[in-house]
Formats: structure tokens, sequence, C-alpha cells
């Protein structure tokens, strides 16, 4: 028997329609769209062609040769798995080779490497910290970092985004506290903007507060080398627990956490979601050090992605789109209402171009936009393309064509 041929009690699986019911009416339904082809600066997005303008693939590591070759010979010499978790027996040579890689790209003594920056993020905050202790996040960390402030059990102060003077009060009002820890993004994710890393850093110090630092979205992205916002502001020796993956600029997957040699010892003990999870195959771990290695000697790549990043941004600006505060490579065009988001993200793929809204749960109610991410390896041609559909998207704005800013695209 199936499971569609059980008769399941309809009372208490009910809440699940009610539920997507719930999403479908608030304009917040999701579903999965089928990409095909490898990834690089155009994709094929339900059979047609379009540029892709929403991938964190930032530099094209993920297709690029050199990476796939170290992946493909990983395969033949290590296998397809690692085939348990490494404190039995999914260890090699290859993911040490990895973590030296790693502390010497971020200027630290260790490193240790996770299944993905998500398991980096929660299994180290809730190492970190527990009862009697307290965290202090900011109000728009990832979700990740949220998840790892709940499992720690430590008292969890949010202070305001990006806001030193707050997060300054709420230090002050639990000084008490047996143990402190900051935990911040870089870049966020969402917004494109950069945390105030000197400041937060200035006040761990007087506070005596452990700092710990996603640098997920600005690896290989900012820095003299690519290490991210903390080298680009020099700040490398001042942040004990710096975070980063693999999965975004470095197109591979996995995370990491870089550090000082107690502190990689620590999490190798405590921090569960390390611990308990198989470790990452060898083609992963091998494409990740062949990546890292074409970060730190081919800048060309990051100076290919900021001359997009301004083209773009230039771009929409003269065409009349309000465009969100950021510092970064991430584009945020804030569209504000859900359906209107998905209409422009719908309008966008008929014009051939593959820009994904982003609603709540993931930013907060009223902040829907469409979230922007140019790549290295777009041409001109991509950038061209792309703002002429950007313009049809415009005009059809101006055009209010239904009430309460509401655009339909049939």
């Amino acid at each position: 028997m199936t499971c569609s041929e059980r008769q399941f009690n309809p009372a208490v699986m009910s809440f699940l329609r009610d539920e997507l019911e719930l999403l479908r009416n608030s304009g917040l339904a999701r579903k999965l769209p089928r990409l095909t082809g490898a990834p690089g600066p155009r994709v094929s997005v339900n059979g047609r062609e379009v540029v892709l303008l929403c991938s964190n693939n930032y530099l094209g590591l993920a297709g690029n040769e050199s990476v796939k070759r170290a992946a493909k010979e990983a395969i033949e010499d290590f296998g397809c798995g690692s085939t348990g978790s490494r404190l039995i027996s999914g260890n090699s040579d290859l993911y040490e080779r990895l973590e030296q890689d790693v502390a010497a790209f971020k200027g630290t003594e260790a490193a240790l490497v996770f299944g993905s920056g998500y398991h980096a993020n929660v299994g180290t905050v809730s190492a970190l910290a527990g009862s009697g202790d307290v965290i202090f996040s900011d109000s728009l960390n990832h979700a990740s970092l949220i998840d790892g402030c709940r499992l720690s059990r430590a008292d969890v102060e949010i202070y305001t985004h990006c806001d030193p003077n707050d997060l300054e009060r709420k230090l002050t009002a639990r000084r008490g506290a047996r143990r402190k820890l900051i935990v911040t993004e870089s870049v966020f994710s969402m917004d494109g903007d950069c945390a105030p890393l000197k400041d937060i850093s200035l006040l761990a110090e007087k506070h005596s507060a452990m700092l710990m630092v996603d640098e997920a979205h600005a690896t290989g992205v900012l820095g003299p080398t690519g290490a991210g916002l903390i080298e680009h502001m020099g700040l490398s020796a001042r942040i004990p627990v710096q975070m980063g993956t693999f999965s975004k600029a470095l197109g591979s997957v996995g995370g990491y956490i870089a550090g000082s040699k107690d502190l990689i010892r620590y999490l190798l003990h405590h921090a569960r979601s390390f611990v308990f999870t198989t470790g990452l195959p060898p083609a992963a771990v091998a494409a990740s050090r062949a990546a890292v290695a074409i970060v730190k000697t081919q800048p060309e790549l990051r100076e290919a992605l900021w001359r997009n990043v301004r083209r773009l941004r230039d771009g929409l600006l003269e065409l009349g789109f309000r465009i969100a505060q950021s510092e970064s490579h991430i584009i945020p065009l804030g569209l504000e209402d859900d359906r209107l988001t998905m209409a422009a993200c719908r309008l966008l793929l008929r014009n051939r171009v593959f820009a994904q809204g982003i609603r709540p749960p993931t930013v907060p109610p009223g902040t829907s936009r469409l979230r922007l991410t140019p790549m290295a390896l777009h041409g001109e041609r991509d950038i061209r393309e792309t703002l002429a559909a950007f313009a049809k998207l415009r005009s059809a704005l101006e055009r209010r064509l239904v009430q309460r800013q509401m655009l339909t695209v049939r």
C-alpha cells in the first residue's frame, strides 16, 4: 500500500492544507524553479535561456575548469562519499589541507570545515554560549545565526541593525553576564550593506565580549586577497571567530570557522553540527581548495565583478529605480509589496532575465524586493539585455496597471 492509498486522519493532517491555503491567499506560496545547464552567467529556466541575476556564484567559480578538474581528480582518488562523520571514518588529508589553506587565507592559526555555512553557524553559536550567557545579535542576522542563538539556550539581546550605540547600551545593561557573545554578518545577504566591524570590535574588547563575524557573502569578493570584509578593514587580529562558506563566491559547498587553535579544538568537541554529521564528499573538499587558490591569485575576477556591479547599479538608477543603500555586490531593488515583487519577477523572466523575488519570511513584512547579484562572468551583452528588461519593468510600473500599487502580469 502506498502513502497515497492510506487513509490518514483528516483532522490530524488538515493543518497542512490550511497553511498552504493561507500562503496562497497572501501571495507567499513558493515553488521551485527548474534550472538546467551548468551554473554560469546564463542558464535555462523552465526551458528558456535567461541571464542569471540571482545567483551567489559571484565569481563564476562553480563552473571554473580548474575547480571542476580538482573535483574529478578527487573522485578518482578518494571516491564519491566520505562515508562517516569526520570524528569516525569521514576525515582525510584532503580536509586537513583545506583547513590549512583556509587558515592561511583568513590569517588565523587554524580552521575547521563544516558540512555547510548553516552547520557552521548553528554549531558554533550554540557551542560558544549557553544558559547564563548572553548573545548580542544584529536584528537582520541570517536564519542560521538566529537558530544558533535559539539552540544555545542563552539569553538573546537583539540590537538595532548595524547600530553600535544600541549594541553598547545592551552590552552595558548585561555587564554581569557570565559570558557575552556578539554575532553579526559582515555583508548582509539581503540588504547588501556592511556591518561597522571596527566599532563593533572595539565594543567587544571594551565589554570583554567574544565577537563572531559571518563572512559568507564577503568571502572571495572583498579584501586585497578576497578573504572578506575583515581583511578589507584590517581587523583579522581583532576578531576571534571568523565564519565563511565555500558555497557562494567559492562555487563549491561547505562552511568553515577560522580562529585560534584553542577555538578549533573546542568546536571539535562541542559543535554538535560538526560532531553528528557526515563529512563532505571528497569532490567538494578538493573543489573548495582549488577555488581558494584562484581567489588568492586571480584578483581580476573581483575586478570584473565590481565593474558589472557598477554598470548594473548605474543603469538601474538611470531608469529611475530606487535602490536600497548597499555597499557591496548585492543590489536590493525594493518593491515592498509581495505580489508586486513576484509579478515583477515574472515580467523579467518573460524578457529573459531571472531575478528572483525575495519575500517574507526571508525578509521582514513590507520589504519584499528583487535581490540582484551580477557575476564576474557577465559580459556587456548580458548587462545590456538585463537593463532593457528592467526598462520594460519600469514602464509597466509607471503605468500603474492596478489598484493599490499591484501590478498584474498575465
